[in-house]
């Protein structure tokens, strides 16, 4: 199986044809990755590891989930693409779906997270000039934040070290801390077309937005005539043990920005708005070729079901509370942890050691996770893990932060 999945090369042949080839923007470790199938992957020598990474949020149903795998087997054999000049089953079986799940209208397809948020940017500027006419463009977004890498969201992004080298970036943002209460309602004028928050902020570290910034963001823009957009390309899909991580504070947003997990694995994402609000596009506003093609959104359908069907979001809701006290009791025994926060099976682990060298560590024992800051772990595992996973899961941090403690004895 191993030398099937790598082509006959071995796992330092991969990674130095990979390094020689493929433009070097990626921070990779040296591991190659050649089968999945639930909770767990195996390396091109064979070796199995729990994977709490899950393809960044993506894989929530975990690898190769049946039903997604047979979906895409099904509809590669009838059509895979088509223009979006025309109409498909499996797009418009997708949308139903969506809307039907959901307190939205219309539904747009796009094949990213960035790529939906570059049309909440689109969509929320021409809503604004359609109804107030010229002066709403500006865009409200928070500090800490993570968008996309695309032009408009990585400008949106409140992170000054993804905007070094790429400026001058798109005009008409501004940032605001998170959970800023006062800093927000100031931050939204006559100007504001919108404010784009993430109700969990991923990227920035895992910190959940508190219900008094979500309600007073609603609110502002209730009042000023701003369109609130939410970003729940990491947080949304059952993630955080609602379907949508927006349900915990009570609001809905205007605009919604779905990916990652919406294909169970296979590449896809979604813009959601409400029908006053889609309405500011008309046709040739905004396209995307592969948008919506029937293979993709197959998938997605096969993985919303699935999600659906299966229970993921109430397992969520039980294995992360199961797993949070089991990382509160690590950090009571061990000291070495400072903080855990999050919301269902999305969770951060603020440490005392390097993130990074945890992240090593956990690897060599069998358990991938990934660091989103010097001293923080995010857990985005598939929405199918057991109380099992957990259990080994934890035991298996727990050995690396004792091995990480011993390796800075040794090398002070």
């Amino acid at each position: 199986m191993a030398a099937e999945n790598s082509a006959g090369f071995s796992p330092r042949e991969v990674v130095a044809l990979a390094d020689k080839y493929i433009m070097k923007t990626y921070g990779r470790l040296p591991l190659v990755l050649v089968r999945g199938a639930g909770v767990r992957v195996w390396d091109a020598a064979g070796r199995e590891y729990l994977d709490f990474v899950a393809g960044l949020a993506v894989n929530s149903l975990g690898h190769c989930h049946p039903r997604v795998v047979a979906a895409i087997r099904e509809q590669a054999g009838v059509l895979m693409h088509c223009s979006n000049l025309y109409y498909s089953v499996p797009q418009t079986m997708l949308a139903r779906w969506l809307v039907e799940h959901t307190p939205y209208d219309r539904v747009f397809f796009c094949n990213s997270g960035a790529e939906a948020v570059e049309g909440a940017l689109k969509l929320a500027r021409k809503y604004a000039k359609k109804r107030w006419g010229e002066g709403r463009f500006e865009i409200v977004t928070a500090l800490n934040s993570f968008h996309g890498r695309t032009y408009g969201a990585v400008t949106a992004t409140g992170q000054p070290k993804y905007h070094q080298g790429f400026e001058p970036l798109v005009p008409g943002f501004r940032y605001v801390p998170f959970n800023d209460v006062a800093a927000l309602e100031a931050a939204v004028t006559d100007k504001t077309a919108a404010v784009l928050l993430e109700p969990v902020q991923g990227e920035g570290g895992v910190y959940p937005a508190t219900d008094e910034f979500i309600r007073v963001a609603w609110e502002i823009c209730q009042q000023r005539g701003a369109l609130l957009i939410f970003d729940e390309v990491q947080c949304g899909l059952g993630r955080t043990g609602r379907f949508l991580a927006q349900e915990h504070y009570g609001v809905t947003a205007d605009i919604t920005c779905l990916a990652k997990a919406l294909g169970g694995g296979f590449p896809i994402g979604a813009l959601l708005a409400t029908e006053e609000v889609a309405s500011a596009f008309a046709p040739g506003d905004h396209a995307s070729t592969f948008g919506g093609n029937p293979l993709a959104a197959a998938a997605a359908l096969a993985a919303l079901r699935a999600i659906e069907e299966e229970g993921l979001v109430a397992n969520a809701v039980r294995v992360g509370s199961y797993f949070r006290e089991a990382l509160e009791r690590l950090r009571a025994q061990s000291g070495l942890i400072t903080e855990v926060r999050g919301l269902g099976l999305m969770l951060g682990v603020v440490v005392k050691v390097p993130a990074k060298q945890l992240v090593s560590l956990c690897q060599e024992r069998g358990l991938i996770v990934n660091a989103v800051k010097e001293d923080t772990l995010r857990f985005v595992p598939p929405l199918t893990i057991s109380r099992e996973d957990v259990d080994r899961a934890v035991a298996i941090l727990q050995a690396a932060l004792t091995a990480a403690v011993r390796e800075i004895e040794l090398n002070p």
